[in-house]
């Protein structure tokens, strides 16, 4: 029950962050149209300084090194697999933009700023917690600008590898892993590593005023009563974090791997999906409308998760 309270708190408090953003556009005190600027700084600035905290954190270790590795081909792994499963039962229905969205929405959870620091909680003792929310961010990211992306549009032309590999998640993981095989965390200045952690700490507050703002901006009846919504939050929420537990449940990984599998999974929609659905001009009210649902309903769904621990 440790582990159910800890999730469940932490899980709690994150969804609290949802208020300042809902009550301040609300008020009228902020517009959507801000979202645009905060996003930005969330990406380039908060996101980078979350994971090389992450990272610079740890002492140098050749098998935790291994076990980094591993959970990128699992995590990868196991999106890539339900993806194609999903897309499979389908049969012809996978012609329909609804069904795609589901593919991947099913698989695309925000594991960083929502997942890290639940998996912190979760884990206290394990530093590299966090660091598999890295990990599991940057198969995320691959998978997004790839098979993803193809999905979501049904076109190959808008297949970029340059995106999937150069982005402020992905460059920020690898400068994070070179610092850390350099053992950074015995020379770089105390000075620096407190601002990789002051700005990190502003990532998951402020996602969540995003989040926020953008409920505040949503037609409740539309957010609630859509089938197609509340299948692709079972999906994301239940789906996919019992299907990811279950693959590597028979491999001798340590608790905190396959804890960190189940909850990451198991985290609310990403908000890549709504970028993605911006980008291609293609259900950007769906991709919101899933995110905010997920991310409402993970008070209970995490915590449930968190049991099988």
């Amino acid at each position: 029950m440790t582990s159910f309270s800890a999730t469940f708190s932490n899980v709690l408090l994150t969804l609290l962050y949802l208020l300042p953003g809902f009550l301040l556009c609300k008020f009228r005190k902020v517009r959507a149209e801000h979202l645009s600027s905060i996003s930005v700084i969330l990406l380039y600035v908060c996101g980078p300084g979350l994971f090389l905290n992450a990272l610079t954190a740890l002492d140098y270790s050749p098998e935790l090194l291994k076990r980094m590795g591993l959970f990128l081909v699992f995590s990868l792994l196991s999106e890539t697999a339900l993806m194609l499963l999903l897309l499979l039962l389908m049969g012809k229905k996978r012609k329909e933009f609804g069904m795609r969205m589901l593919s991947i929405a099913t698989v695309m959870g925000n594991v960083g700023f929502f997942g890290m620091p639940v998996v912190r909680a979760v884990f206290p003792a394990a530093p590299e917690a966090a660091v598999y929310s890295s990990v599991f961010n940057t198969s995320l990211n691959i998978l997004a600008w790839t098979v993803g992306v193809y999905t979501l549009t049904g076109e190959k032309r808008y297949i970029s590898l340059r995106a999937a590999f150069l982005n402020p998640t992905i460059l920020a993981v690898a400068a994070g892993l070179v610092l850390y095989l350099l053992q950074s965390k015995n020379w770089l200045p105390a000075l620096v590593q407190d601002g990789f952690r002051t700005i990190g700490a502003m990532s998951t507050p402020l996602c969540m005023v995003i989040l926020g703002i953008r409920l505040a901006t949503m037609d409740f009846r539309k957010l609630f009563t859509t089938p197609l919504v509340w299948l692709i939050s079972a999906g994301k929420l239940l789906v996919f974090p019992l299907f990811c537990y279950l693959l590597v449940l028979p491999f001798p990984f340590d608790p905190v791997f396959k804890g960190c599998i189940l909850i990451l999974a198991g985290t609310p929609c990403a908000s890549i999906l709504l970028n993605l659905a911006e980008i291609h001009h293609k259900g950007q009210e769906l991709a919101a409308n899933c995110a905010l649902l997920t991310t409402l309903l993970s008070i209970f769904t995490i915590p449930l998760l968190s049991l099988l621990l």
